[in-house]
């Protein structure tokens, strides 16, 4: 399944929540100043030339804006974008539908693009280079290839696992950029701008509450306005102020360092059934009934980010921060494991 959106999609009122928040230009675009910076600078040199946009690949962990800033792209060139991902692209022949159905310019975001099936990624070698495609058709002494030319498009690829890319996809990518974790500052800014969206009245206090517990993400920030707006409508005549963003997000067992039932439930693991670590990830993926992918990619990033674990050639060890969130002292002999991986 495909989502095609026109330059007018993000401002459109019926859009569902996710989307309405979604800033529909650069300027309104909040942090990873950087990546904003190339990536306009990419849209003024295309446009001088009246050209299209190169192939740029975006990866970071999930909820950092890497489809926010597609469809920015999309709007800035005034292209439509025609979203996927890669797990749903199953056959070459969905892979040339959606590419056939494009225009000059337009933008092919593929979400996941690490789980494309590896012979649709081969198809899309020769599309992005010469923006041809050859389709074998019938089985056989029948089979013979079609080759079908394609409009000058801009595929835009999105992951949260680069190193999964095979190189000669990856090689063909024109600009690379990573996202990375929000400030708290930031993050405070995303919640004043979404709580104007939303028409809910909200302090500096409120809304650095929100930002603090987010993980540096603000598609948890904006799902954590959500819940504070109705926890504000029921029980604080819809107004959101600091003690009233604590008392909700609490509702939801997420504390002050942003860690949820899960993060804890991880590093108590580490602590006391792996007596600090170092423990492999899919024996703490059994310890706490959890998918081993689901650690890596969703738990693991903000813990090690933040001090609580550290990542070692043994595997992972509780850092004296971790020890100090659980409220025990460290394990003694620990401090020859604390040693990153690949130093």
């Amino acid at each position: 399944m495909t989502e095609k959106f026109t330059n007018e999609t993000l401002n459109t009122p019926d859009a569902d929540f996710d989307l309405s928040l979604r800033p529909g230009r650069f300027d309104d675009f909040i942090g990873q100043a950087k990546v904003r910076e190339r990536l306009q600078l990419s849209v003024q040199a295309a446009q001088g030339r009246e050209d299209v946009l190169d192939h740029m690949l975006l990866s970071g962990p999930p909820g950092l804006g890497k489809t926010t800033l597609a469809y920015l792209l999309g709007a800035a060139m005034g292209v439509n974008v025609r979203a996927t991902s890669g797990p749903v692209i199953d056959k070459a022949a969905d892979l040339a539908g959606l590419l056939t159905g494009l225009e000059r310019g337009d933008i092919l975001f593929i979400d996941e693009i690490h789980r494309l099936q590896k012979t649709v990624e081969e198809y899309l070698y020769s599309a992005m280079e010469d923006f041809v495609i050859d389709i074998m058709i019938d089985q056989g002494a029948q089979a013979r290839s079609v080759r079908l030319t394609l409009p000058r498009f801009t595929l835009i690829g999105a992951t949260t696992r680069s190193g999964l890319i095979a190189a000669p996809l990856r090689s063909r990518f024109g600009l690379s950029n990573r996202l990375d974790y929000y400030d708290i500052a930031e993050l405070q800014q995303i919640v004043t701008r979404s709580a104007g969206i939303l028409k809910v009245e909200i302090d500096e206090k409120g809304a650095r509450e929100i930002g603090r517990r987010s993980r540096g993400t603000p598609r948890i920030c904006n799902n954590l306005l959500r819940w504070v707006r109705d926890y504000a409508q029921v029980k604080a005549d819809n107004r959101i102020t600091g003690p009233i963003a604590e008392k909700a997000v609490a509702m939801l067992e997420i504390d002050a360092d942003g860690l949820d039932e899960m993060d804890k439930r991880i590093l108590d693991t580490i602590a006391n059934r792996f007596s600090g670590g170092p423990v492999g990830v899919s024996s703490i993926a059994v310890a706490v009934g959890e998918e081993a992918g689901t650690i890596e990619e969703v738990h693991e990033p903000f813990l090690i980010q933040e001090g609580f674990v550290k990542r070692t050639p043994q595997g992972r060890v509780l850092t004296d921060r971790g020890y100090t969130k659980l409220g025990m002292k460290p394990a003694g002999g620990q401090e020859e494991l604390f040693q990153e991986e690949n130093p």
